[in-house]
C-alpha cells in the first residue's frame, strides 16, 4: 500500500490519508483495519536540518517523534519516540515527526548528531500504525526546504519540483 498525506501532496499512485500526526493515525488504522496491508510505503516531502540538501530523496524505514525542547533541557518523554521497520539503523536517516516545523536553524545540528536528517510531520504516525499492525513500512522524502526561518517560504517554492521527482523516483524504481 502506498500513501501520502493528501491535501497539497497527493500522487495518482498514493492513496491519502491526512496531514499532520493525528490525522495519519486514525485514517491509517482505519485503513489497516479494513484489509491488512503486506506493505506500507509513505511518500511525501520533507525538511532538511541541514546536512541534506535541497531535492535530495531520502528513503528510510525509522521514525523519530522528538520536540526541540528536548535537545534544551525543557521536556522528557517516557515513551518510546523512535520506532523502526528494521533492525540495524547505524547508517539509516531517521526522520522526524512533529505537528510543528522547526524554524530555528540552531536545532539542527542537535538533530544530526542523533543521525536524525530530516523531518516530516506524517511519518511516525505512519511507523507507530505498522508497528501496531505488524506490518514492515517505510518512507521515501524528496527535501524541499531547510529547517530554518525560511522553512515555510522554501517549502511552497519547492514543493512542486519536490512532488514532480517524487513522482518518477518512485514510478522507476517500482519498474525495477
Amino acid at each position: 500500500m502506498i500513501i501520502c498525506a493528501g491535501k497539497s501532496e497527493q500522487f495518482d499512485f498514493a492513496m491519502p490519508v491526512g496531514v499532520g500526526m493525528m490525522e495519519v493515525a486514525i485514517n491509517l488504522t482505519r485503513l489497516c483495519e479494513a484489509k491488512k496491508p503486506d506493505y506500507i510505503l509513505f511518500v511525501g516531502t520533507a525538511g532538511s536540518y541541514g546536512e541534506k540538501k535541497i531535492f535530495d530523496i531520502i528513503e528510510s524505514k525509522t521514525a523519530a517523534n522528538i520536540e526541540n525542547s528536548f535537545f534544551t533541557g525543557g521536556s522528557y518523554s517516557p515513551l518510546d519516540n523512535v520506532v523502526t521497520s528494521v533492525m540495524d539503523v547505524s547508517r539509516e536517516t531517521i526522520v522526524n515527526s512533529s505537528n510543528y516545523i522547526t524554524t530555528d536553524k540552531k536545532m539542527g545540528p542537535y538533530y544530526t548528531a542523533q543521525n536524525v536528517h530530516i523531518e516530516n510531520m506524517e511519518f511516525f504516525a505512519v511507523m507507530k500504525v505498522a508497528q501496531f499492525y505488524k506490518i514492515s513500512a517505510g518512507g521515501i522524502f524528496c527535501v524541499t526546504n531547510y529547517c530554518d526561518e525560511n522553512a515555510h517560504e522554501d517549502f511552497e517554492k519547492n514543493q512542486k519540483e519536490a512532488m514532480k521527482r517524487l513522482d518518477v523516483y518512485v514510478k522507476e524504481r517500482a519498474q525495477k
